[in-house]
């Protein structure tokens, strides 16, 4: 058993499966106290220190090799002031962040689809939403607090050691271990939420028209069949007031069919692979229309219970329609068999060093696999078809590229591995996965 504030010999796993790691000490700090007497502990001794949220990454950047920085103990609501600003302590995870926003009349402004996540893992790792006029989790950020390696802290923000918040609003856990961060959150508001099924190739012909069409648009692809599932979400003032779901049907879509009945043909088609094709144009086929209105944080997240890997690239927007179109190539002919929809998303762009939208508007394409499932030329084709046209691998999801190849993905990657070596000299804070997507410490 950990104690509280003790340390122990353990294992980790992420939360897909793939990434593993045994016989590390697994430490649970509670307080920026604590959290630097790990760091300069550890440094003395020459060891590493990874720090993890809840592993919903897909790569190894939070794979521990020595040491383990767990934050479950480091999760206080800080602040939140009159003008909306809400400081939190890094190990929060989204899903508490979201209910204690909105219990004071706050919400942020963009979430992905996801909410288990720590504050610090999705910032790190630069976690995004949809939206053409709206940036990533890491644009929120307002300032931040660093536990550095050797064990002393800097406060940073646009007006306090600017190079620093510039460059570790999305820090892949890097350059220090996030202490506190302070993002803008908006007044609470409302999305009405509108699914339903469209073509691909309508949607490829129309795609920048489409994904402007309200404020937040996304739409999933079923690979071996011609058909979406769209969804658009506008923005409204919560004083038009909510009509959600009804919780039957919550329950029946999002539970029954989403999860169960889909976790069924994902092992159906794990069994007899042959059978996908078949199984996908069922699933296509039984996609209907639905319209609600809800708090926006209800509506971004979705519930994910099927576990499964994937990868994601950041390319131009113009690019991606003849992208998918190669994808929908290789599938109809049954170069590879895809369970999983390929899921298509947009973002501005913003002036963050490692995000995956630095300097462009982007459109985000990710294609997934069953955990513990081989992802072959699936992943290799939309790896190779990205790096044509300059695409950009999320850091939390899997991915065959290196330092060599991201520098030249990355104008600003160098000011990031300068900054690097400056606040981490000795690469405490690394393990083999940074060796290789940011080169070694100095190298």
């Amino acid at each position: 058993m950990i104690t509280r504030g003790g340390t122990r010999a353990g294992g980790w796993r992420n939360w897909a499966g793939n990434q593993r790691s045994t016989g590390v000490d697994v430490v649970h700090p509670a307080g920026a106290d604590e959290i630097a007497a790990v760091l300069a502990q550890a440094a003395a001794a020459g060891r590493r220190v990874r720090p993890i949220g809840s592993g919903h990454s897909f790569t190894a950047i939070g794979r521990p090799e020595d040491v383990q920085l767990v934050l479950d103990r480091h999760v206080a609501m800080v602040d939140v002031d009159d003008t909306g600003l809400v400081t939190v302590q890094a190990g929060m995870p989204l899903h508490r962040l979201n209910a204690e926003l909105a219990a004071r009349g706050w919400s942020l402004t963009n979430l992905g689809d996801i909410d288990r996540q720590t504050v610090s893992g999705a910032l790190s790792t630069g976690t995004h939403g949809t939206g053409a006029r709206f940036g990533g989790l890491a644009t929120q950020l307002r300032g931040l607090a660093l536990v550095l390696p050797d064990g002393s802290r800097l406060r940073c923000s646009a007006d306090e050691n600017a190079d620093v918040f510039a460059a570790a609003r999305i820090g892949l856990g890097a350059l220090g271990v996030l202490d506190a961060v302070t993002l803008q959150a908006e007044p609470a508001f409302a999305l009405r939420a509108e699914e339903g099924p469209a073509r691909l190739g309508d949607l490829l012909e129309g795609f920048e028209e489409f994904m402007t069409s309200t404020d937040h648009v996304e739409f999933y692809w079923f690979p071996h069949t011609d058909r979406c599932l769209t969804k658009r979400n506008t923005r409204l003032p919560l004083a038009d007031g909510l009509t959600p779901l009804p919780r039957w049907r919550a329950m029946w879509d999002d539970e029954v069919l989403s999860n169960a009945v889909f976790a069924g043909m994902v092992a159906a088609g794990r069994r007899r692979p042959e059978l996908i094709p078949r199984l996908a144009a069922v699933t296509a086929g039984g996609l209907g229309r639905r319209t609600w209105t809800d708090a926006s944080h209800q509506v971004f997240v979705s519930r994910r219970r099927v576990r499964f890997v994937e990868m994601e690239y950041a390319v131009p927007r113009a690019e991606a329609p003849a992208i998918l179109t190669e994808l929908h190539r290789i599938a109809r002919a049954g170069e590879f068999l895809a369970s999983f929809p390929v899921e298509v998303r947009v973002a501005a762009a913003d002036d963050i060093p490692l995000s995956t939208a630095s300097g462009r508007d982007t459109a985000y394409i990710a294609v997934h696999v069953p955990a513990r499932t081989d992802p072959g030329s699936w992943f290799a084709a939309l790896e190779s078809m990205a790096g044509s046209v300059g695409g950009r691998p999320h850091w939390g999801k899997l991915h065959g590229l290196d330092a060599a190849t991201l520098r030249t993905r990355y104008p600003r990657f160098d000011e990031f591995t300068a900054l690097r070596a400056r606040l981490d000299p000795g690469g405490v804070l690394g393990n083999a996965h940074l060796d290789r997507v940011l080169g070694p410490v100095g190298g």
